[in-house]
């Protein structure tokens, strides 16, 4: 076996490996499992994408299903049923990823047809221009989607320079002006080893995983170079971006507040914006929702988030309401802001934030899917999966001074971007 280097971090449960063409390759073996997850993340999402080619990541997320030369459409999901596995993907602007859920005994099986039409998508014309009109569809029906709809205004509004700011499915001007040969060339671009990290989680020990991988994943297309995609750095906020929508059959009017966060690359920050969306919104005696829904009673619904992205994060506030209560709602969000700014928070406050986003944690790292997941992501975006250990620690040493410096750098009353929605 051809490995180029290894890393073993203490604590760490699995092992990291780059074999020598520059697969990266994590594997953690959980003998008490009889399931094995394969979980392939690419650095090809919609970010690599060249400005005249928006949509393609996504769209060459359908057709890398519709097989190889060696498998023909059809072919790989009657392979993977019969086998018992279960296989879908997902396309972000900073990644894809391809996941394989199977029985330990099968995965010698099943994972060389994963590799197979991930390496060697044939992109047919034929299935091409059939699958278009499936991802066309897919747009359109995301269009009749309201909160789909105010997302990616606010996403437009704050991301003026970043990638980050377009749609992931791409637009239909743009869809339909792209051709198969394209779609080669930026699979053939962004689909080598340098740019892939397999995960394997479950029931298989590392030996047979690190073989299996390095035979299923020798084969890769001869690169190509498509067209450059410039990405910049979004400049600070220095003004409120607002976007009112009037939206046919809305029954109730809507609020999206954004704020743009710190990348990975300061992941101390964004785990400490991840803790105030949970103080603010997250849950019912969060203060959002406990003055605005259950105290005072202006809204249906009231969250707060906070997505951890390679670059330029999102923390966002979102409502729904009566259209006579968006100025007050608005108002006071903007006010309990500005108190988060100059009042820290209770240390009972603190300590419940905290235990809420250690035990969600500890929830969502239950499954090897959910391992494989959190894994992938990491490498992906930060080129360190071990920094998935960090999330609990630094929630832990968060003080309430940190989080009031947080809120004061990121979260300013007044700059953000809003996007209100109202029935026509």
């Amino acid at each position: 076996m051809q490995l180029k280097e290894r890393r073993n971090v203490t604590q760490f449960p699995a092992s990291v490996s780059k074999l020598n063409h520059g697969l990266t390759v994590i594997h953690q073996y959980i003998p008490a499992t009889p399931v094995v997850v394969a979980d392939i993340w690419v650095k090809a999402g919609a970010s690599a994408e060249p400005p005249q080619w928006q949509g393609m990541a996504h769209f060459l997320e359908h057709m890398i299903f519709k097989g190889s030369r060696q498998i023909k459409p059809g072919m790989f999901d009657e392979a993977i049923e019969n086998l018992g596995g279960v296989t879908n993907a997902a396309t972000s602007h900073d990644y894809a990823h391809f996941f394989l859920t199977t029985a330990t005994a099968y995965l010698s099986e099943s994972l060389p047809y994963l590799a197979e039409i991930l390496l060697q998508a044939a992109i047919p014309d034929q299935e091409f221009y059939r699958e278009r009109d499936v991802v066309l569809e897919e747009l359109r029906y995301s269009y009749d989607d309201p909160d789909w709809v105010g997302f990616q205004v606010l996403c437009e509004s704050l991301y003026q320079y970043h990638p980050y700011g377009k749609s992931v499915l791409g637009d239909e001007e743009h869809l339909l002006s792209h051709t198969p040969n394209q779609m080669r060339c930026f699979h053939g671009t962004y689909y080598q080893p340098q740019n892939m990290t397999v995960v394997i989680v479950g029931g298989v020990k590392e030996d047979q995983a690190l073989s299996l991988v390095e035979q299923s994943f020798s084969q890769f297309n001869v690169p190509s170079e498509c067209p450059s995609s410039l990405i910049e750095a979004e400049p600070p906020l220095i003004e409120t971006r607002r976007n009112l929508l009037y939206v046919p059959r809305l029954e109730s009017s809507r609020l999206m507040m954004g704020w743009i966060g710190p990348g990975v690359d300061n992941l101390e920050d964004a785990v400490g914006l991840d803790l105030l969306s949970v103080l603010l919104g997250g849950g019912r005696c969060s203060r959002l929702v406990r003055e605005l829904r259950e105290d005072k009673q202006l809204v249906h619904h009231i969250d707060s988030s906070f997505s951890l992205q390679r670059d330029s994060s999102l923390f966002t506030i979102n409502g729904i309401m009566g259209g006579e209560n968006l100025e007050r709602v608005e108002n006071i969000i903007c006010n309990r802001l500005h108190q988060l700014q100059t009042t820290p928070l209770t240390q009972e406050e603190l300590v419940r934030c905290q235990r809420l986003l250690c035990h969600d944690y500890i929830f969502s790292t239950e499954t090897p899917g959910q391992l494989a997941g959190l894994y992938g992501y990491y490498q992906t975006i930060a080129d360190q999966a071990e920094l998935s250990l960090f999330y609990p620690k630094i929630i832990q040493q968060l003080t309430p001074i940190d989080l009031q410096r947080l809120a004061n750098q990121y979260l300013c009353p007044e700059r953000y971007a809003i996007t209100i929605m109202q029935p026509c």
